[in-house]
Formats: C-alpha cells, structure tokens, sequence
C-alpha cells in the first residue's frame, strides 16, 4: 500500500520507517531540506535505538523516500498520515497550524479518493478541521465530488522504545466516522495494520472524538501516577519512610500494578508536559476546570526543583567555588530529547548560583547545548562554567557532589571506590533512585535519594 508520511520529526519517522519496513512504498515528506538531504544520506536527525538501520536498510530497499516535493507526496499515498509538530500556545493549547496546513496541501493536490489520517497528538474535534480545510480546497478547484475520509490514529510510542512500540503495538485505536466514506477508510486502515493482528487483534475503534481524547487521557493518566507519586515521596521523606518499600508494596495490588510509580525529579519530553496543557485548555473551552490536571503540573513544576532545594539545603544558596557532577541530560534513558528535561531546572539552578557543573550523558550533549544557549540567552556567560564530559568518571572529578538526573543503564553499577576517590567529597543526590541507601552509606557515601527518609 502507497503510504505518505507529512512530517520527519520523532512520530513520522518512526511510523514511515517501521511501515516501509513491514514492506509498504512509504513517501516521507518535510519542508526541512537540510533534514530531507540527511535522511537520503542514511543519517537520522533523533536517537532512537534501531531507528537509523532501519532507515539505512529500507532506503537501500527502495521502499523509503525522502522529499520536500508536496505534490509528489499528495500523488504518491493512498494513506496520507499527518504527523507534524503540534507546540503549545503560549495558553497551553496545541498549535494546529502545521496540521492545518499539511491538509490544506493535501486538498490543493488529492485527485481521488484518500484516506487522511491525524497520526499528531490533536485535541478533539481536529478532524473537522482537518476535513474543512481539505473540503475547502477541493471547492476552490472546482473538486468538491472528490471523495476523502479523516481517520484519528493516535500514536502511542514511548521515547527509547519507539520502534518496538510500533512494531509490537499494545493497542491500535481507530477513530472513524459512521458513514461510507469512514466504513472504507476502515477497510483500508484494518488491511495496512493486518500484520499486527495476527496473534490477536489490537485494534479498537470508535469514533473520531472518542480516538483523539484517548490519546490526551492516557497521558495525562501517566502523568498523574508520576506526579503522585513525587507527592508521595516528598511526604516519605518527612515521615520517615521508604518511597521504594511504599511503591513496591503499592504496586504487588493488582489494581495499581507497578507502571510509572517510580518517584524521580519529575516528568519532561515533548508529550506529558504538553498534552497535560492541552487537555486542560480543552477543558476551559467547554467551561470546565480539570482540578486533578492542575495539580499534576503543579506539582511537577515543583519536583524539577527538589535536588536543587537538596543541594542548597547541604551546601546553601551561595555556590560559587563549587564543583557539581551531573550524571543525564535527557529527559529519560534511550533519547537526547532535552525537551523539559529536569536537569535544565538542575543545572541553571547550579550555575545561576555561582557553581561549576560538570555534565555527562551519553547521547544528548548536543541537543544539550543547544538548549542551555537558549536557557542562558540572557546570561550567555555562565555557560563558560558549564562542562560536557566524554565519560561518567571525568564529570566526577574533584566535584563537591555528583547529582543523577537520569537513570541511564551506564551509571547504575560504577566502580564505588573510584567513585569515592574521584569526588571532592563522597557526596550523591539520586534523582532516580537508583542504589539502596543503606549499602551506599556502609561504602562511605553520603548518599541522599528521593523519598528514601527511612533510610537515612
């Protein structure tokens, strides 16, 4: 099936590379020409784990194409999945405009029947819009008999994990309209994810609205677990006990269960903090106050400050002189997506205050940079105090304190005694929980998580 892909950003070339893979010509298309010529050159604009042999193998097949030619992109699929960027509004609503115009591309150039489907997370109701847009341009051309369908297909792809995500879905929510046109663009869209049903079937479908709210409602599901707990684990630390002992304790009830219960500094990336917004925004529109959503960004915009609070409550607010190691950049393991990344609250916070940091995290030093130049637009200077290291143990040395910010697999069994001897002083904030207090402290450490008051 003749498949285009409208966006290359982190969704659409995961979606068009996996859908290529599974054997379908899949047309991606970006209005980034620089991006286009690196795609065509095997090279990946994102890290994700075994997306860029994916991509080098399926160019090399032919079965992927990269271009900036929308009228060939139009001609080209049969399936014309929408997956450009949709950035809040400075009120916290998704921005459509990229939506809208890759739409209004489609009904400027579409010469029969397509099935367009909304693949960017959208509030409810963007499929009218969607249609509008398309059915507008098809009147402008005297067109208006040719025939289309608007289908929602929210994706569901985790950070680090997107390429399995895809290619082994938990669920594939279909959202189509009662009428003749979505019954065939349900046809078309059960037959392109056939191969994922064989062992059981994934799919659910409903209508449009119901498939965009699902979206925005499973993340701001997440995102509350994560707040919660943070709350918790604040409290833990004031009443003495354990956040680990209490997750696992809460997690063994079926109800609950284990998934995104872990306290940490607080959620980041391009989706939680972004669909949480937008889910609220929606809410206000039709005069309601999402009072639990509120609570959740509350919260989290609180809990990217407590190792800052950790680190001012032992050495105070006046940092300068001080060195500090910071294990992570990225918002979570397996991306460098620096988008709301905690250790930006981190880090500013250090340098703001006078201190020296020393930073590592394997792969998002450049994404990294790129955002502390925006984060210090105002204070370029103090990035002069700001160092990236090659290697966990380099950003340690003579520093008065290593912070970890995130839970890479690299930095969860070091050499403790190298560790100990590298560090100014045998000082850790964890962030992410990572080692048990007590053995850390029978090693020599004056280790510090979060939530873990029983364990002082």
């Amino acid at each position: 099936m003749n498949i285009t892909i409208i966006g290359t950003g982190y969704v659409g070339l995961v979606t068009g590379t996996c859908l290529a893979d599974l054997g379908n010509p899949v047309f991606c298309l970006d209005v980034d020409k620089a991006k286009i010529d690196l795609l065509n050159g095997g090279g990946v604009p994102i890290y994700e784990p075994g997306l860029a042999e994916l991509v080098q193998q399926n160019l090399a097949a032919e079965r992927l194409t990269f271009s900036t030619d929308v009228q060939a992109s139009v001609k080209h699929g049969d399936v014309q999945f929408i997956a450009v960027g949709t950035p809040s509004d400075e009120d916290g609503s998704a921005d459509l405009q990229y939506v809208l115009a890759a739409a209004r591309n489609i009904g400027r150039y579409m010469e029969g029947f397509k099935v367009v489907v909304d693949k960017s997370t959208v509030p409810v109701g963007t499929a009218d819009k969607v249609r509008a847009v398309i059915q507008e341009e098809l009147d402008k051309r005297g067109r208006g008999d040719i025939s289309f369908a608007v289908v929602s297909n929210p994706e569901f792809l985790k950070e680090g994990a997107a390429v399995d995500d895809f290619m082994r879905p938990d669920r594939i929510v279909l959202g189509v309209d009662d009428n003749e046109s979505g019954a065939q663009a349900l046809a078309v869209m059960r037959k392109l994810y056939a191969p994922f049903n064989r062992n059981h079937e994934r799919t659910r479908v409903m209508d449009v609205r119901s498939a965009e709210f699902t979206k925005y409602a499973a993340n701001a599901m997440l995102a509350t677990r994560i707040s919660f707990m943070n709350e918790l684990a604040n409290l833990a630390d004031r009443v003495g006990a354990d956040i680990e002992l209490v997750r696992q304790g809460m997690g063994s009830d079926p109800r609950i269960g284990y998934s995104f219960l872990y306290a940490g500094t607080g959620y980041g990336g391009s989706c939680f903090p972004k669909d949480v917004a937008a889910l609220a925004r929606t809410a206000a529109e039709y005069g309601q106050q999402l009072k639990v959503l509120g609570a959740v960004e509350a919260v989290n915009d609180a809990q990217k400050t407590v190792l800052v609070d950790k680190v001012t409550g032992r050495f105070g607010k006046e940092l300068k002189g001080r060195k500090f190691a910071v294990w992570g950049l990225a918002f979570k393991p397996n991306t460098d997506d620096m988008r709301e990344a905690p250790s930006r609250v981190l880090i500013g916070a250090l340098l703001r205050a006078g201190a020296r940091v020393a930073a590592h995290d394997p792969v998002a030093v450049t994404e990294a940079r790129r955002a502390f130049a925006l984060d210090f637009a105002d204070a370029p200077a103090l990035l002069d105090n700001l160092e990236f290291c090659t290697s966990p143990m380099q950003a340690v040395e003579q520093a008065d304190a290593l912070a970890i910010v995130t839970e890479w697999k690299a930095y969860k069994a070091p050499n403790l005694e190298r560790l100990k001897a590298l560090l100014k002083a045998p000082v850790i904030f964890d962030g992410r929980n990572l080692f048990e207090p007590l053995s850390m402290r029978a090693a020599g450490f004056d280790y510090v998580g979060i939530g873990r008051g029983s364990s002082r």
